[in-house]
């Protein structure tokens, strides 16, 4: 075997595997690895492909159900929702080739997740985005040369996500943006992606027969992405980033729009026995992981495998990620069949290899053995890590004051709608087509959950993402918990029956142990929330080593929940609908919430967002949570759809009980909520405290009685606040008005202010 360059030590540690590492990669060979030998265990035993540091935590997490067809483990998971079909979908980041290369990061992480949903043989419907920035508003102590950079981070990660997902035809339909400093130099940028597919018609990753013929199609393969999302996303940032932009992958949509019709046109011909996506570790990963899966070995001559570059070296070309690429298993005999249907739709499709029985994943080059590998130890037997774990020490920290009651409280509710997060994202979604295929029900801004349907039946599925980091920076468990709760209540609010999640995990460096706490911590949050409400983990993404210069980014889970609904008709969204509807507070924990402390809510609103916003305060405590009372509120809320009993209905979250109302009236042509609200907490805890199980519902008057009963039913209290009007958004708290403002002011600060800070042109580069 040839040996062109001595493998050592060092060379082994610029590769990211440490000194032990390198020891059991001998062990397993037997020898010194070659030096493609070396770059192929580097990326498949990178903390990005292998899981080393999160394996034994991700397993206390319920993953099993009798919806669930697939869990983790596969490209992506998949649910039944009857009728003979699966819901399959996944979340996944692409965080640091974002900030190395916005546009390009941003839209391969499209692309990526894509390719795992029709590998799985599903159609893709739906694309969601959940986003993390810095400030890209002038804040203070925030250097005006950040929110630069800010700015053209969020720029450039927007653009990739609407080119690739409007070139593709894939509607992206919703997601959710929050900004912080802690992000600044790590953007998050995870992306969800939903297809619907026949039950008896998945496909997996699990190469079988031997001498079955092994197919490459799709893109030729380049030097772009080499150490690209594997090695980029497996170390921290330093000064030196910047130069890693190179790494990045290069995204063609148009391309991979070929390569979804061609791909599943193939499928339905009975001919391909397996399939997997060249993502992250490229060749390395396709092959290694459908040998290892599939209990057998692979050979490919890279002699076959087409290139745009010449003069590439196997080592190249294993861990090249060039983007819009696929390897199947065809069933031998049939490949010409394959071959028919690529070249009808204009791709380049090669045998490059065969199936074999010896387990051995063996890469030839003109003849010579570039690597030998046995599959399964490469894939199935890299390091885990039980790294230490130790709370961080903090610091005391003064909590917000509550304003003297009686103050008007009209001016900080301006101020939280104005604020980046809470603010209109318009700006963003309106930059993508989010009715493309015609599937779309309820897009973006219209309900607290996208709702698509689902052609040929009467159902409709609901996507929701949700996550954070703020709350899980103060407590990991409880931050977790609510992330679960928060994007399963959003799905239920929309009608939706929340039926399993998906999760994006992501933190800062895992060697550190105050990272890992959080991390574990997070876990079992994520894990005691699932299996509450019911909603298991079908599959997934841990990003670790967010941090820059050691700091690290606010540990940050973000939940995608899935949900059901029977009749998409009965859908609900969030806007007001007509004057004279009474306005229902549904409070199902409001007995639990009634005696609290003055203590104990200082502590739950110095978290929320108008403390942060109006107080300059991100302290205290996430709102303590009750997992049984959320359920029974999501129960009422698909109750209160399917039988049609309210005609909107919106959760309670960021901003609290105000900003809900204002959220509700927004779009809703001039309609305004005048409440009155009685209750023994201050007035700020009452209108901007951030405690979950808690929706705003409007409903016709007749109707009153029903929602009640059926409140009641699931113990859920049902409060008449108020009713829907004209003569502008009025609040009285304990018989004094605290807030009142035109409709139109405080929309056009909710949909503008975010807006036209992002219009002005970009400083230059410095």
């Amino acid at each position: 075997m040839g040996n062109e360059i001595v493998v050592t030590e060092k060379l082994a540690a610029e590769h990211g595997l440490t000194a032990e590492e390198f020891a059991r990669v001998r062990g397993i060979l037997g020898r010194d690895p070659t030096f493609t030998e070396l770059g192929i265990f580097s990326v498949q035993w990178s903390e990005h492909c292998s899981y080393k540091s999160s394996r034994i935590h991700l397993k206390r997490l319920p993953t099993g159900g009798p919806q669930v067809v697939e869990g983790p483990g596969e490209n992506a998971g998949a649910v039944d929702i009857g009728e003979g079909l699966c819901a399959v979908f996944k979340i996944e980041s692409h965080n640091h080739p974002s900030f190395v290369e916005p546009f390009q990061g941003a839209a391969t992480g499209v692309g990526g997740i894509l390719r795992d949903i029709f590998t799985m043989g599903a159609r893709p419907i739906a694309v969601l985005d959940s986003l993390r920035f810095g400030p890209v508003t002038a804040a203070p102590g925030v250097a005006a040369e950040v929110v630069a950079r800010n700015r053209r981070i969020l720029d450039g990660v927007i653009r990739g996500i609407s080119f690739y997902g409007n070139c593709f035809g894939v509607p992206t339909v919703g997601g959710e943006i929050e900004f912080e400093p802690c992000y600044s130099r790590n953007p998050l940028v995870n992306v969800l992606a939903l297809g619907i597919a026949r039950r008896d018609g998945l496909f997996l990753a699990k190469a079988r027969g031997e001498n079955n013929p092994v197919v490459y199609v799709g893109a030729r393969t380049g030097r772009d992405g080499i150490h690209g999302a594997s090695l980029l996303a497996s170390a921290e940032f330093d000064e030196r980033s910047a130069e890693k932009r190179p790494n990045v992958q290069v995204a063609d949509p148009f391309m991979e729009k070929l390569l979804l019709e061609a791909c599943l046109e193939a499928m339905a011909s009975g001919a391909v026995v397996a399939i997997q996506d060249m993502g992250a570790a490229g060749l390395t990963c396709s092959t290694s992981e459908m040998a290892s899966r599939g209990g057998t070995g692979i050979e490919i001559d890279l002699a076959r495998v087409p290139r745009r570059e010449s003069g590439m070296t196997p080592y190249e070309i294993m861990l090249s990620e060039s983007q819009e690429r696929m390897l199947l298993v065809a069933e031998r005999g049939r490949q010409g069949e394959l071959m028919d249907v690529f070249r009808k739709w204009g791709l380049e499709a090669v045998e490059i290899g065969k199936v074999t029985a010896d387990g051995q994943m063996r890469v030839l080059e003109t003849g010579r053995v570039a690597a030998e590998i046995p599959a399964h130890p490469l894939c199935e037997e890299g390091p885990a890590y039980a790294r230490p774990i130790a709370q961080a020490v903090t610091k005391p920290v003064s909590l917000a004051d509550f304003a003297p009651e009686g103050k008007p409280l009209t001016e900080g509710l301006e101020r939280v709608l104005a604020s980046p997060s809470i603010a209109s994202k318009r700006w963003v979604w309106e930059q993508y087509d989010y009715t493309v295929r015609t599937n779309t029900v309820l897009g973006p801004g219209r309900a607290d959950a996208a709702v698509m349907r689902v052609k040929g039946t009467r159902r409709g599925l609901a996507l929701s993402t949700d996550g954070n980091g703020r709350w899980c920076r103060l407590d990991p468990y409880l931050g977790a918990m609510h992330a679960v709760a928060e994007s399963a209540r959003n799905v239920a609010a929309s009608g939706a029956r929340p039926l399993a999640a998906t999760n994006c995990l992501n933190f800062g460096n895992p060697e550190k142990p105050e990272v890992m706490w959080q991390f574990s911590r997070a876990i079992d949050g994520v894990a005691e929330a699932c299996k509450a409400l019911g909603t298991p983990i079908t599959g997934g993404n841990v990003s670790f080593y967010n941090e820059t210069l050691g700091e690290p980014i606010d540990p940050t889970p973000v939940i995608g929940i899935l949900g059901l609904l029977d009749d998409v008709s009965t859908a609900l969204g969030m806007r007001f609908r007509a004057e004279g509807d009474v306005i229902v507070l549904l409070d199902a924990a409001a007995a639990d919430a009634a005696c609290l402390p003055r203590e104990t809510l200082a502590r739950e609103f110095s978290s929320s967002e108008y403390a942060k916003t109006v107080r300059g305060v991100a302290a205290g405590a996430p709102p303590a949570i009750d997992l049984a009372a959320e359920k029974r509120l999501m129960n009422l809320l698909t109750e209160l759809a399917s039988e049609r009993l309210v005609v909107s209905a919106h959760d309670i979250s960021s901003g609290g009980l105000a900003v809900a109302l204002a959220e509700c009236a927004f779009g809703a042509g001039g309609l305004a909520p005048v409440v009155e609200l009685a209750g023994n907490a201050p007035a700020e805890s009452a209108l901007f405290g951030e405690r979950g199980a808690r929706a705003v519902v409007s409903i016709e008057p007749a109707r009153l009685a029903r929602l009640r009963a059926a409140a009641a039913k699931y113990g859920v209290q049902a409060q008449a606040l108020g009713r829907v009007g004209r003569e502008g958004f009025r609040i009285a708290y304990n018989d004094r008005e605290i807030v009142r403002a035109p409709v139109g002011r405080l929309e056009d600060l909710w949909s503008n202010s975010l807006e036209s800070a992002l219009v002005l042109p970009l400083p230059a580069a410095g």
